[in-house]
C-alpha cells in the first residue's frame, strides 16, 4: 500500500518535466546527501528548497510523489471505505471509545413508568446526596430553553408536569462512575424522590384521527375530480392496511462525551446525523451564542434517521452537567433505554378507493394515510408529506386526492427513518396493484406494468404526480421494470410456480416484482444546500472537511474521490476530517439520501475555485498559456503537442505557496429549481427520481405460518455510480432492511403504553440466516442522470430500502394460490409467520377448507 509519507527518488522524472530548473537545484539538494546514499527529496522539492533560502526557517516542506501515473480510486472508480481498515481491526474510533479525563463524569437517566400523567413532586435534593453522585438535573436546573423539539415545539428536554410517555426522562444523575448513577436512579425510586399522578393514554392513532387529536395540520394533494372518477369507473377496489413501524436497531446506540472548554462554551463529541442543529440545541439550552458550541462526528456505528433529530436530547442534558461542574461528561444508552426513549419508523394505517377500467388502469380514487406520530411533531410533518408524496410509487394515480393525517398518540415521538414515510406511502398502492390484479383475474405484475407512469396520455396526463411534479425518466422506469422482468425469466418462473402450487397442499410459493420510483431531495427546500472546506498542504497533500456525516455507508469515501477527480490525484492523497460545526458552519442533516448529491457538489466546487486559482498563477509564473489548462494524472498540463508542459502537483502547490496564492478554499451547493407549494398541494419537491425494481420468490408453510425467501433479483439504477462496490452494498444492505421491516421485526407494546420488544431478545432484526440463498444484484448500467447531479450519479441511500416489498407482495401472491388466485388477503406488516398463518386460515375458510375431505385427499 502507498504511504503518505513516500517521496519520489528519481529526479530524472521531474528533470523530463521541468529539465532548466531541475538541472539547476539538483545538484545543491545532492550537496547536503550523506555519500554513498540517494537524495530523499524530489527535484521538485529541492528547488522549492531553493526558492526558500534566506525565506523562511528551517528546511521548506517536502513534495509528495508527484510520479505521472494513471489515479486511483477517484469518483466512479469501486474504492474501498476509507476507513475499512479501521473497521475490521478495530481501531475506528466511536464515541465510547474516545478517551476522556480521569475526572469524567457519567451520567445516567430516570425514565417516566407510566405513558401518561403528571408530575406532582420532584425532589432531587435527595438524589445529590446518594453515594458518588455529584450533580441531578432536572427541568428547574435548566438556564435557557427547556423546548427541544427540532422544527416544531412539544420536546421538553425533562418533564416539567404532563408526562407524554413511558420513557420520558425525568432526570438525570452525574456520578463518579457509570454504575454509581444507575444505582443512584434505582435508589430515587426506591426512596419515593417522585410522585406521580396517572392517567388513561392514547394509543390507538386511528382513533386519535377521529378524536382530531393531531400533532400538525392535516394536508391534502389532489389532482383533478377524484370523485367523479371514482362514480364512473368500472370497477371500485377499496381496502386497508396496518403498516408498522420500525426500531432502528443502530449497533452502536445513542452517546456522547461532552467537554467545557475555558470560554464558558463545550465541545461535543456525539454520534448525530445533524451536528448543526444540535449545536443549536445545546446553545438555546445553555443560553450562550451557537459559536461557544462546537459538535464533531468522526463516525457512527449506524444512524438509519434514528439520529437525526433524536441524538440532541443527550448531548444537550450532557452539555448542562458539563458546564455546571465544568468537569467532561459521558453519556451512552443501555440498549432498553436506548429502545424505550427514541421514536421508531412512524406507524401508518392506510385507506385506500380506487376507480379502474376493464383492464385494471387507475382513474382515479381517494388514499388515506394516517401515520402514529407519538406524543410531538418532531419531524412527521415532513415524514407524512413524504409518504403522500410516494403513494404512488410508479404508477400514475390519474385524478386522485391523497390526505396525511398526523395522529398524536400516548409513545416516544416517532421520527426519520431510511426513506423517511415514503416507504409507508409505497405499500398503499403496492396493496392497491395486487386487490386490482385478483379482481380482473390478471397477474399483479400485468397490471403494475399498465399503470407505469407513461408519455401515452388518455384523459389526463399520465407522466405528471398528483402533486403536480413530471416524472422525467419514464422510459427509463419501463426499461428497469422490463429488463429484469426478461433477465429473472418472471414468466417461466411464474408457470412453474403456478404447476408446483396446484399439486402442493401445504408448502405454497409466491412470486412478485414490485418497482420503485423515489424522489431525490429534502422536501424542506431550505436544507438542499451543503459546504465543504478544501486545504492544500505545501506537501501536495489534501484535506477535504464538509457538512455530511458517515454513519457507515460511504460518504466520506465519496467524497475523497469527487476530491481526487477533480484534482487528479490518488485518492490516497486526499483525506477527510471528522464534520465540525468550526470548519462548515450552518449544515444540513445527512439524510434523504441526499448526502453525496449536497457534499460533494459542494466539494467539487471548492475543487473548482482552487483550480482556477491555481491555473491563473500558472499562467503567469510560467508563462503558459491559460487555455486549455488541465490536471492530469498528479501533474499540471498546459498545451498540446510538441510545446506541452507538465508541471508536477508537488512542484505546482509549492510554487504557488511561495507565490503567496492561497491553498484554501471553500466550497457551496444548493440544489436548483425545487419548489412546493403547501396551500395547493402541488409543486416540484425532488430534483429528480432514482428507480429500481426487484422480484424475490418465497415458499410458505401454510399450516404454520412460517416461510423462507428463495431467491431475490435486484436491477438498480443510480446513474453513474460514483463507487459502484458501495453502491453494491447500499442496496444490498437497503434491501435486507426493508425485508425486515416487512416481516420479522415487530414492535410490541403492552396495555399501559410501555415498549416491551426493547433487546434483542424480543425484537428480531434480519441476520445471516435470513439472506435469500440466491441474491443476485445489479446497478443498471448505462442510464446517467438527467438532471446535472455529482457526475450524474443518483442517490442510492433509501430507494433500495423499498425493494423489500417484493418480499411482502410475493407473500401476498403465496397466499392468494389458497383462494386459485382470486383474491389477495390482507396482510398487515410485518407479515409474521403468526399474520401469515391467520391469513392463509382466513382464506381457506372461505375458499378451501382444512383439511381436505376424504375423497379430496384420495
Amino acid at each position: 500500500m502507498r504511504t503518505l509519507t513516500r517521496l519520489s527518488t528519481a529526479p530524472d522524472d521531474a528533470q523530463s518535466a521541468a529539465p532548466d530548473a531541475a538541472q539547476s537545484t539538483a545538484p545543491d539538494a545532492a550537496r547536503d546527501t550523506p555519500p554513498g546514499s540517494e537524495p530523499d527529496v524530489s527535484a521538485e522539492s529541492a528547488r522549492a528548497r531553493q526558492d526558500q533560502q534566506g525565506r523562511i526557517k528551517g528546511d521548506g516542506p517536502l513534495a509528495r510523489d508527484s510520479e505521472a501515473t494513471t489515479t486511483r480510486g477517484s469518483a466512479g472508480s469501486a474504492s474501498a471505505h476509507e476507513s475499512a481498515v479501521k473497521h475490521v481491526t478495530g481501531r475506528a474510533a466511536y464515541i465510547d471509545d474516545l478517551k476522556a479525563p480521569a475526572d469524567c463524569l457519567h451520567l445516567a437517566l430516570a425514565l417516566s413508568p407510566v405513558a401518561h400523567g403528571r408530575l406532582s413532586r420532584l425532589d432531587l435534593d435527595k438524589v445529590r446526596a446518594m453515594p458518588g453522585v455529584v450533580d441531578a438535573v432536572g427541568f428547574n436546573d435548566v438556564p435557557g430553553h427547556t423546548d427541544i423539539g427540532p422544527v416544531f415545539p412539544g420536546d421538553p428536554i425533562f418533564i416539567e408536569n404532563e408526562i407524554s410517555y413511558a420513557g420520558q426522562v425525568l432526570f438525570a444523575v452525574a456520578a463518579e462512575t457509570h454504575r454509581a448513577a444507575r444505582e443512584a436512579v434505582n435508589a430515587a425510586w426506591a426512596e419515593g424522590i417522585a410522585e406521580i399522578d396517572e392517567q388513561p393514554a392514547s394509543l390507538d392513532p386511528v382513533a386519535a384521527a377521529e378524536r382530531s387529536e393531531f400533532v400538525r395540520p392535516t394536508h391534502v394533494q389532489q389532482s383533478g375530480d377524484w370523485q367523479r372518477s371514482l362514480a364512473s369507473a368500472a370497477h371500485v377496489i377499496e381496502g386497508e392496511q396496518f403498516v408498522g413501524g420500525q426500531e432502528h436497531f443502530y449497533l452502536e446506540g445513542q452517546a456522547c462525551l461532552v467537554q467545557p472548554t475555558e470560554d464558558e462554551g463545550v465541545i461535543v463529541h456525539t454520534s448525530n446525523q445533524h451536528p448543526s442543529e444540535t449545536q443549536k440545541l445545546v446553545a438555546e439550552v445553555l443560553g450562550i451564542p451557537f459559536h461557544a458550541v462546537t459538535v464533531e462526528v468522526r463516525r457512527m456505528g449506524g444512524g438509519f434517521g434514528g439520529k437525526e433529530t433524536q441524538a440532541s436530547p443527550w448531548a444537550c442534558i450532557a452539555a448542562l452537567i458539563a458546564r455546571r461542574t465544568g468537569r467532561t461528561v459521558r453519556l451512552r444508552l443501555p440498549r432498553a433505554e436506548d429502545m424505550r426513549v427514541t421514536g421508531k419508523r412512524h406507524p401508518f394505517h392506510n385507506r385506500y378507493r380506487l376507480g379502474v377500467d376493464q383492464a385494471g388502469v387507475i382513474q382515479g380514487g381517494e388514499l388515506t394515510l394516517i401515520g402514529d406520530c407519538g406524543y410531538s411533531p418532531d419531524l412527521s410533518d415532513a415524514i407524512v408529506d413524504r409518504a403522500m408524496f410516494h403513494a404512488d410509487n410508479a404508477y400514475s394515480l390519474g385524478e386522485a386526492r391523497v390526505t396525511g393525517h398526523r395522529a398524536r398518540t400516548h409513545t416516544a415521538s416517532n421520527t426519520a427513518f431510511r426513506g423517511f414515510g415514503g416507504p409507508q406511502g409505497m405499500m398503499v398502492i403496492e396493496a392497491a396493484m395486487d386487490d386490482i390484479a385478483r379482481r380482473l383475474g390478471e397477474d399483479p405484475l400485468t397490471i403494475r406494468k399498465r399503470n407505469l407512469y407513461r408519455t401515452e396520455q388518455d384523459v389526463i396526463r399520465r407522466d405528471i404526480t398528483h402533486y403536480g411534479q413530471t416524472v422525467e425518466q419514464v422510459a427509463l422506469l419501463h426499461h428497469v421494470v422490463e429488463r429484469l422482468e426478461a433477465d429473472s425469466d418472471y414468466w417461466v418462473r411464474r408457470q412453474e410456480i403456478s404447476a408446483f402450487n396446484a399439486t402442493s397442499p401445504v408448502i405454497r410459493k409466491g412470486l412478485a416484482l414490485t418497482p420503485v420510483k423515489f424522489g431525490i431531495s429534502f422536501t424542506a427546500k431550505h436544507l438542499n444546500q451543503a459546504g465543504a472546506l478544501l486545504q492544500v498542504y505545501t506537501d501536495g497533500s489534501v484535506m477535504i472537511n464538509h457538512g455530511g456525516t458517515e454513519m457507515g455507508q460511504g460518504l466520506h469515501t465519496k467524497i475523497c474521490q469527487v476530491v481526487a477527480r477533480e484534482l487528479a490525484l490518488d485518492v490516497d492523497t486526499v483525506r477527510i476530517t471528522a464534520t465540525r460545526t468550526d470548519k462548515v458552519p450552518n449544515t444540513s442533516p445527512t439524510a434523504a439520501s441526499s448526502g453525496a448529491d449536497l457534499n460533494g457538489m459542494a466539494a467539487r466546487d471548492a475543487c473548482l475555485s482552487l483550480k482556477t486559482r491555481l491555473f491563473d498563477f500558472a499562467s503567469e509564473h510560467y508563462a503558459l498559456d491559460r487555455e486549455g489548462m488541465r490536471l492530469e494524472a498528479g501533474e499540471l498540463v498546459a498545451g498540446h503537442g510538441e510545446s506541452e508542459r507538465h508541471i508536477p502537483w508537488g512542484e505546482l502547490v509549492q510554487t504557488a505557496y511561495l507565490g503567496r496564492v492561497s491553498l484554501s478554499e471553500k466550497g457551496f451547493y444548493a440544489t436548483p429549481l425545487i419548489h412546493y407549494d403547501r396551500t395547493t398541494g402541488q409543486g416540484r419537491p425532488f430534483y429528480y427520481f432514482a428507480h429500481g425494481a426487484a422480484v424475490s420468490e418465497v415458499s410458505v408453510d401454510t399450516l404454520t405460518g412460517e416461510y423462507q425467501v428463495d431467491r431475490v433479483d435486484i436491477l438498480h439504477d443510480v446513474g453513474d455510480s460514483l463507487n459502484p462496490a458501495i453502491d453494491i452494498g447500499q442496496v444490498e444492505g437497503g434491501f435486507i432492511q426493508g425485508m425486515g421491516w416487512l416481516t420479522g421485526e415487530e414492535l410490541k407494546w403492552n396495555d399501559a403504553g410501555r415498549l416491551i420488544s426493547d433487546g434483542p431478545a424480543t425484537y428480531k432484526i434480519p441476520t445471516y440466516g435470513d439472506l435469500p440463498p440466491r441474491f443476485n444484484v445489479e446497478l443498471l448500467q448505462g442510464h446517467p442522470n438527467s438532471m446535472a447531479s455529482i457526475y450524474r450519479s443518483k442517490a442510492v441511500g433509501e430507494p433500495p430500502f423499498m425493494l423489500g416489498i417484493s418480499v411482502w407482495a410475493a407473500l401476498r401472491d403465496a397466499l392468494s394460490s389458497l383462494a386459485d388466485y382470486r383474491e389477495a388477503p390482507r396482510l398487515d406488516t410485518p407479515a409474521t409467520p403468526e399474520r401469515v398463518l391467520m391469513a392463509a386460515e382466513a382464506l381457506r375458510s372461505r375458499h378451501d377448507p382444512w383439511p381436505p375431505s376424504a375423497g379430496e385427499s384420495g
